[in-house]
């Protein structure tokens, strides 16, 4: 068995453990033939190449990390996308999220605080051919507003509260992944719905480490809630 096909058969073995928490006891055939079309390998340091295909998060620098292939996996099914979606990540990072949502929808608007970090994942992904994403390199404000509202939000750091900024650029019937909560005290991966109506509903699923969001102005004006 090679190595990427041990990573999938464990991310499918951490669907079974977690599914009380999540609801998912299998991730759907789409999100996993996005898992397997992505080379992970593309997307770690050189220096880290051996453990590409570990189910585990990598260390990108700048203080920041490649996340579990589970979690990536997780987040893109629990979005539930769909071929015509125009989706928001925040926090770039490496691009290897954004990748495998690629895979699924219409169209992907990534945004990166870290001007080092966006020049690089921008150029992984023109170079790998990944033609519906486009990245932002982020400023004072949190998400990306111009192409709002967006049918799904992958958010790839945690924040200390769900930001009313993000929930707003969210279009009704539309759902967002983010993990809330402080490193030191434990975070919180939440499921957003955001119905037909404009009503949201705020869901924990399980536990997870993630990088702190970092600090910007919300777009709305108004402070996180």
């Amino acid at each position: 068995m090679n190595r990427q096909q041990q990573m999938l058969d464990e991310i499918s073995m951490d669907a079974e453990l977690t599914a009380e928490m999540t609801g998912r006891s299998a991730f759907s055939p789409d999100t996993m033939e996005a898992m397997a079309s992505v080379p992970r390998n593309q997307f770690v340091p050189e220096e880290l190449l051996a453990q590409a295909y570990y189910n585990i998060p990598l260390p990108i620098g700048h203080g920041q990390t490649i996340s579990q292939p589970y979690m990536v996996a997780l987040m893109t099914d629990l979005l539930d996308p769909k071929p015509e979606y125009n989706c928001l990540e925040v926090g770039t990072g490496s691009g290897y999220q954004a990748a495998v949502l690629s895979r699924l929808v219409k169209k992907v608007y990534s945004v990166e605080i870290n001007p080092v970090l966006h020049l690089q994942a921008k150029a992984r992904l023109e170079r790998l051919n990944f033609n519906n994403i486009d990245c932002i390199l982020g400023g004072e404000k949190l998400g990306f507003i111009e192409h709002a509202p967006y049918d799904g939000i992958l958010v790839t750091a945690a924040a200390d509260q769900i930001p009313p900024a993000l929930i707003d650029q969210l279009t009704n019937g539309g759902r967002m992944l983010i993990p809330v909560g402080p490193q030191h005290l434990g975070q919180t991966l939440y499921l957003v719905d955001k119905n037909k109506q404009g009503k949201v509903n705020k869901k924990p699923l399980l536990a997870v480490r993630f990088v702190p969001l970092l600090p910007v102005k919300e777009s709305s004006g108004r402070e996180p809630g």
